[in-house]
């Protein structure tokens, strides 16, 4: 599958399964037909029933093959011969948009013309750990058959220039096709739900249902287009089913509590429900996981699971939160947290961060590092005493010096932060050497360009945004269009990962396939839609609509901050990741885990950004 004219030659699919494979069930035959025509390609998939009885099937029962060369192995093979795969099971609105990971076009685009489709699983090379996304298997909506009756699935396959020019194409090759649109995806409870409905076919009022919880919605038609504008009366997924002329699809909002709620009631359940109290242990005042489906702490010395690394995001919201909403049982917990973290998990003298507890560092990792840093940050806003400045300063050069920080894509540097702070506390000799620090790894950044260090997995989101993000700081910090064109460069592969899928789920979610293995209970791979790394796509839109004013960029900032929030549920509890498939490997998936772990990342980023954008 080589598009015509692709000066790389690339393969749009590969996979253990072939093409077009069919998973079928007893008494169910498949017969295929494939035609190319003008540049296209049209398969079609007719199913029969071939027994004497009536025959009924559930979502998995039937599986159709399309293994989109979706993998990581090195950046440079990523950049021309690999590509994201943004799928869209919507019923009888279906689509595929594949975009080659350095984005050049052309792309391959599917779109379902006949039949409906409404889940997908995979099947993955575990071997290849987080580096495999695995294969992709579309799954007909569930049916009837009457003996000797069949159903079609068909769809077409093009080529497009990229996500904008894919979208304008559907209604082209898909005459039944419509464009569903909401103003956000996630809704606050002081908020409307705004729907917008555009099929591509002509249409009558009498014609269009619009139906959710059982109930019929009230909508508007305003020069071809479905209006649904209503306000919420309680939290929850709202999943409106649409039928248009016959033609069948849904749109998913999610609407949370008033954001002040959502985030008051989580950092309460952290400060009294996932810290340990057991004087005389190590562990006493740690942030550790929370097992919500047995409600209990978690620990493990398994790096994932243990007491520092990415939990420390429990302390920095925390120190976040109160700066604003003073609480004095949240900062008798605080407090608590950092005699832990300044017993076990740092050096005040030397600015090592350790991996775990007891100062373990038998495992390094850079990761750490800005993380503490920016705990350090935190509490320097919230109480002003020095220390704590001087404290984010060393674990950032301990990071430079000692962790090879200048070659490592970190996630979550606080560059403009900690120049600040330091200039405006007369550490001018200390913001200096930071400085060359930070214009030491930038350079390196863009002397890389696009050919990225492998970091955890070979080639991911979270290591094209932190570039971005840095990159874009260091333009603030210095004024130096270098580092505005070399973060561009980076934006433009960093919003490849992002999907528009019509489900808050997915829309405006980066791509991600691995945490649920890393971080969950059920430790299963699959696509993470969503995971709460994804919000570093949104700190590099707001940062560079911050930097060149565009309103688009800001809206998409708060799309992506909005997408990960459905981590969080109204009691306070959370969880680490949604493993959305309906099956891995044929293991049930479609799932929260049940570990809240390493989640609050997610709301951290969008209170920071809430006076930006809310």
């Amino acid at each position: 599958m080589v598009l015509q004219n692709d000066k790389y030659g690339m393969e749009w699919n590969e996979g253990v399964t072939p093409w077009g494979t069919v998973k079928l069930p007893e008494h169910l035959k498949c017969e295929v037909s494939r035609r190319e025509e003008g540049g296209l390609v049209h398969e079609r998939y007719t199913f029969t029933n071939t027994g004497d009885k009536e025959l009924f099937t559930s979502l998995k029962d039937i599986g159709i093959y399309t293994p989109f060369n979706d993998d990581y192995t090195d950046a440079a093979t990523c950049m021309v011969n690999r590509c994201h795969t943004h799928l869209w099971c919507g019923g009888e609105v279906a689509y595929i948009c594949a975009l080659r990971m350095g984005g050049e076009p052309p792309h391959l685009g599917l779109v379902l013309t006949e039949g409906s489709i409404c889940g997908y699983s995979v099947e993955r090379d575990f071997g290849k750990i987080s580096n495999d996304r695995g294969d992709f298997i579309l799954h007909p909506s569930p049916t009837s058959l009457a003996p000797r009756e069949s159903f079609s699935i068909g769809w077409t396959l093009f080529p497009h220039l990229g996500m904008d020019d894919f979208y304008s194409r559907l209604g082209e090759y898909c005459p039944r096709y419509m464009e569903i649109r909401a103003q956000q995806y996630v809704v606050f409870l002081d908020e409307r739900i705004h729907i917008e409905i555009r099929p591509v076919f002509s249409f009558s009022e009498a014609g269009v249902s619009i139906v959710r919880g059982g109930r019929k919605v009230d909508h508007k038609i305003e020069s071809g287009r479905i209006v649904i504008d209503e306000a919420p009366d309680h939290a929850g997924e709202y999943s409106y089913g649409i039928e248009i002329e016959g033609v069948r699809t849904f749109c998913n909002i999610l609407v949370q509590p008033e954001f002040g709620e959502l985030l008051h009631a989580r950092c309460r359940f952290i400060a009294e429900r996932q810290q340990y109290h057991a004087p005389g242990s190590r562990l006493d005042g740690a942030y550790l996981i929370y097992d919500n489906e047995e409600q209990h702490l978690y620990y493990s010395a398994r790096n994932d699971y243990n007491g520092g690394r990415e939990r420390v995001c429990m302390g920095v919201l925390l120190a976040r939160y109160l700066q604003e909403n003073r609480d004095s049982g949240m900062e008798e917990s605080l407090k608590k947290y950092i005699a832990y973290v300044e017993r076990e998990l740092f050096d005040k003298d030397t600015g090592v961060v350790f991996n775990d507890h007891g100062r373990d560092d038998s495992h390094k990792r850079p990761y750490n590092y800005p993380w503490m840093s920016l705990f350090y940050l935190e509490l320097y806003s919230l109480y002003g005493s020095t220390e704590y400045l001087v404290n984010a300063y060393r674990i950032m050069k301990a990071f430079y010096e000692n962790e090879n920080g200048a070659h490592f894509y970190a996630i979550e540097i606080p560059l403009v932060r900690i120049v600040h702070e330091l200039s405006a506390a007369g550490m001018a000799g200390e913001r200096e050497e930071l400085m060359e620090y930070f214009a030491e790894h930038c350079d390196f950044i863009i002397r890389r360009g696009t050919d990225y260090p492998a970091h955890e997995v070979n080639f991911e989101q979270s290591i094209v945004a932190p570039a971005a993000n840095l990159l874009l700081q260091m333009y603030q910090a210095t004024g130096d269009a270098r580092y505005l064109e070399g973060a561009e460069e980076q934006l433009a592969v960093l919003e490849l990962f992002n999907g528009r899928q019509p489900d808050y789920h997915m829309y405006q979610v980066a791509i991600r396939h691995w945490d649920g293995y890393w971080f969950g209970k059920r430790r299963l791979y699959g696509d993470t839609y969503p995971h709460y790394w994804s919000a570093l796509t949104g700190e590099a839109f707001r940062t560079y609509a911050e930097i060149t004013g565009s309103e688009a960029y800001g809206e998409r900032a708060e799309s992506v901050f909005r997408g990960v929030l459905s981590l969080f549920f109204p009691d306070g509890g959370a969880s680490c990741a949604y493993v959305y498939p309906a099956s891995v490997n044929g293991i049930a998936a479609g799932y929260y885990d049940a570990y809240a772990n390493d989640q609050d990342w997610g709301l951290y980023f969008m209170l920071r950004d809430k006076g930006k954008s809310l």
